[in-house]
């Protein structure tokens, strides 16, 4: 009976190694350099699929996604349906959870677009820099690539292992060329020899520890830079602010409460939607005392 259990117990412990999405080696490298890159998610039919319906419903408003007024790059999966399939992906999860646990929250989504040939950029910089996120090293970001993200098309870039460094002081330098909605930049001194690209095809994505420093350059390819920034944290994690915000619960159970569930999209841009995206950005960027309303992509 004994060496039957343990048979069983063998079992158990080889079928969840098997359901894992990322190898102890992975995971020892992520907590060591502060990123993952390249994982698979998408089909390259999948991301042509995903790309297609954003420049369709671009080409419906006249403008690019940047330049539409209300935020649109920011919580995007609150609009299109599409999106929150995306957010939710299972190739997507298995690997956030190998990092931070099981019950998870999308606490903020960016649309990173950038057209061949403008000066769009974003500065140095750390995602928790403005989140107010308690534990704040719990936020991992999935950023996955609708289109090739090559050197030449501006990818993200990463100083390896600056996570350690923990959070780093920033300063605010306008610029409406910057992405970033603050142009937070952080004050330090990052040395070029040492920064990676974060090269990725079209489906692939990457991980990145909420306190690794990152930037990229501007699109100098010949094709249209998209990629889907996905901000995952694990439910034990709070919002420090006076405020409550809002996140989506994607994967288990939320025992805690520290955020308003966000209602699921149930038709691209409809009039529920708008209403339920111009909320929660009004909550999240107001807690960070964001002064623009809109991207301009140059």
């Amino acid at each position: 009976m004994v060496v039957l259990h343990l048979n069983r117990l063998h079992d158990y412990y080889a079928a969840m190694e098997l359901a894992r999405a990322l190898s102890d080696e992975q995971v020892a490298r992520y907590h060591e350099e502060g990123f993952l890159c390249p994982l698979p998610a998408l089909s390259p039919a999948e991301a042509r699929d995903c790309r297609a319906m954003l420049e369709t419903f671009e080409a419906s408003e006249g403008r690019p996604l940047g330049r539409l007024p209300g935020q649109l790059r920011a919580k995007t999966h609150l609009l299109f349906p599409w999106l929150d399939r995306l957010v939710r992906h299972p190739a997507v999860l298995a690997a956030v959870e190998d990092l931070i646990g099981p019950d998870l929250l999308v606490y903020h989504l960016t649309m990173w677009i950038k057209d061949p040939g403008d000066d769009a950029f974003v500065s140095w910089h750390q995602d928790g820099t403005y989140f107010g996120l308690d534990p704040a090293d719990q936020h991992v970001t999935a950023w996955v690539a609708l289109t090739d993200s090559l050197p030449e098309m501006g990818c993200v870039t990463v100083l390896p292992g600056s996570h350690r460094l923990g959070q780093l002081r920033h300063s605010t330098h306008r610029d409406a060329a910057n992405l970033l909605s603050n142009g937070q930049e952080a004050e330090i001194d990052v040395d070029v020899a040492r920064v990676v690209p974060l090269a990725l095809r079209a489906g692939d994505f990457s991980l990145h520890h909420t306190h690794l420093l990152h930037s990229s350059a501007p699109n100098r390819g010949r094709d249209r830079r998209i990629g889907v920034g996905i901000s995952y944290i694990p439910t034990r994690v709070g919002h420090v602010g006076p405020r409550r915000l809002t996140a989506s619960l994607v994967r288990g159970q939320d025992r805690h409460g520290h955020f308003d569930s966000e209602p699921r999209p149930r038709a691209d841009f409809d009039a529920e939607a708008r209403a339920a995206h111009a909320e929660a950005c009004a909550r999240f960027f107001g807690s960070h005392g964001s002064v623009r309303t809109e991207v301009a992509e140059a």
